[in-house]
């Protein structure tokens, strides 16, 4: 008779045990694992962390979860740091399974975020000689990690994964590859974790500097014409409380990058949206007319300023808080930079704010507003819905209606559905938008919602997606079947490569060369036979009623092929090289 999984391993474990000797390195990872507390691992065996994987067998406190492609497992684990602010850690195999690990470590690298990525390597003697499945990992990831580590001595092990946790989660966060040989995994030492770590050549700063602090609160409570433009720094440092003290104390408009979207909440009057290449009118228009801006742990990229010749041409001053130093005056100059914690100098900064006698000029702020509120009547994110076509902007729309007040988490792939959402979902706290900004990687969004659902059962999780970036990891609708990820796809087919289409439209003569799906699967079908539910809307009074069964559905995989307009534009919409007042607002712009 054939046993179950479950029976092998409880015979395997039923064994009796060894005499007691030094545990060997593969042993020694997951004791380090379980002492960082370390619930989930995603990841893909090989020959190379064999070793690794008969110790995971062994033990029963973290759950391995097995995708269908490395690129997914890394994507998956930085979706789950993403949400909780824990490090999120992924296990691949050496050679190949690196190479396609290369592009989910790149993506959690442009966007911080603190990932822990081992991985396997071909025994140290055969390192070198073109062994089977053998690459330089160290040599390939060193530009795309914080930092990477190749064991090389057993007994080094141990404390390696506590520098590699420490430096993950700590400053600036950011990705950390431990590269493991195969006998490595195999040698014994003996086993301790160190309680605490000190490194002579790291030492991020916390706190900020009193004087700059000092000068930033005068300036800030002299400005006639202020601003507030905060980033993913503020959600990754967990500092969207105070956030909102200083920006609710002041009374001042503030405005979210995309990666910033929910740490400062959307139905705020003084929100004025996302700003920068698909920001709103206000605040792009407010960006570049304030006179004195604090940037709070984002950093001017060119997505946000376009070019910086034409954000220079207003003269303003700025004051710059970012825990990276490197981050300060990299693309604009600034004022008054501080480095640090931003949680830690927002709460210094509101500190000093009310102990000042100096307040805010309520005249002059009065009339800022004024010319905010002039901006706003532009009404940039107006669209011309329709009752024959299905319009993106809607169907994001009605999303938001439906989940807004609930435990909902959104993630998304790259692309126009990505600025949709970004748009239209209202954002009222943080880390409950998932995307990738900065590498701007398609086919993240199903490995980040599945990433998502495992830390937070309970919550609803919507991928937003399009029928090209879903195709990039498809494959993990098998991943959510078998451990129980009941996500939500919400897949806005136009049948093009929108954004790519988008600019192909502009600047390319309407030459849309390779931007159209010739040969799409039926996603229904598709759906169905990974064992979960397909449903086809093509009409618009056919959303809502298919986003409320997607919902209903609670512990069912729901992928919603969305027939969309395939003529549909982003906007507003800043042209490459351009400045971020010079938007287009509309087809009636071209």
């Amino acid at each position: 008779m054939d046993m179950s999984a479950a029976e092998l391993r409880r015979a395997a474990q039923a064994q009796p045990n060894p005499p007691t000797q030094d545990p060997n390195g593969s042993e020694i990872l997951v004791r380090c694992l379980q002492a960082e507390g370390v619930k989930y691992l995603w990841g893909y065996p090989g020959g190379a962390v064999l070793y690794i994987y008969d110790a995971l067998y062994k033990q029963g406190t973290i759950e391995h979860v097995l995708v269908r492609h490395e690129q997914a497992a890394v994507h998956a684990a930085d979706g789950y740091a993403r949400a909780t602010g824990e490090v999120g850690v992924a296990l691949v195999t050496s050679g190949p399974g690196v190479t396609n690990a290369v592009t989910g470590i790149a993506t959690a690298y442009m966007d911080s975020i603190p990932m822990v990525i081992i991985t396997g390597q071909v025994p140290t003697p055969a390192i070198g000689l073109d062994a089977f499945q053998e690459c330089d990992t160290v040599g390939i990831t060193r530009p795309i990690v914080k930092h990477n580590f190749l064991v090389k001595d057993v007994r080094a092990l141990a404390l390696t994964m506590k520098k590699a946790f420490h430096i993950a989660r700590s400053g600036r966060p950011g990705p950390v590859v431990v590269d493991i040989p195969k006998d490595i995994s195999l040698d014994t030492a003996p086993f301790s974790y160190p309680a605490t770590l000190e490194m002579r050549s790291y030492n991020p700063v916390r706190k900020g500097h009193g004087g700059q602090i000092r000068k930033a609160v005068q300036l800030l409570l002299a400005a006639k014409r202020p601003y507030v433009y905060s980033g993913g720094g503020v959600i990754l440092g967990n500092a969207s409380a105070e956030l909102r003290q200083l920006v609710d104390l002041l009374g001042y408009p503030c405005t979210n990058t995309l990666m910033g979207l929910g740490a400062y909440p959307s139905s705020d009057p003084k929100f004025l949206g996302m700003l920068g290449m698909h920001g709103t009118y206000e605040a792009n228009m407010t960006m570049q007319n304030c006179d004195v801006l604090i940037a709070v742990g984002a950093r001017f990229d060119d997505r946000v300023i376009g070019n910086p010749k034409h954000f220079a041409s207003v003269e303003r001053k700025i004051i710059h808080i970012d825990i990276d130093p490197s981050s300060i005056s990299k693309r604009v100059r600034v004022d008054i930079p501080i480095v640090g914690d931003v949680k830690d100098v927002l709460q210094d900064l509101v500190a000093q704010v009310k102990e000042s006698a100096t307040k805010p000029d309520a005249a002059a702020l009065s009339v800022w507003w004024g010319q905010i509120n002039q901006w706003r009547k532009q009404d940039c994110l107006s669209y011309k819905n329709s009752e024959e076509v299905i319009k993106p902007q809607f169907v994001v729309e009605r999303l938001w209606e439906l989940t807004k007040g609930s435990d909902c988490y959104i993630t998304s792939d790259v692309g126009q559905h990505q600025m949709w959402a970004a748009q239209y979902y209202r954002f009222e706290e943080p880390r409950r938008w998932i995307n990738s900004g900065g590498l701007g990687t398609m086919g993240v969004g199903l490995p980040y919602a599945m990433g998502i659902k495992l830390a937070k059962p309970q919550a609803d999780v919507f991928c937003v997606t399009g029928e090209g970036s879903i195709q990039m990891c498809i494959q993990e609708l098998s991943t959510c079947l078998q451990y129980k990820t009941p996500v939500k796809i919400v897949s806005l087919n136009n049948r093009y490569l929108g954004m790519v289409r988008q600019w192909q439209q502009i600047d390319y003569g309407g030459r849309y060369s390779h931007s159209y799906m010739d040969a799409l699967p039926d996603f229904v079908k598709l759906a169905e036979a990974y064992g979960h539910v397909g449903l086809l809307v093509d009409r618009p009074s056919d959303v809502e009623p298919a986003l409320r069964e997607a919902i209903r559905l609670k512990d069912r995989t729901v992928f919603l092929d969305i027939r969309t307009d395939p003529t549909e534009n982003v906007w507003p919409m800043v042209k490459a090289g351009k400045g971020i007042t010079e938007m287009l607002l509309g087809s009636e712009d071209l």
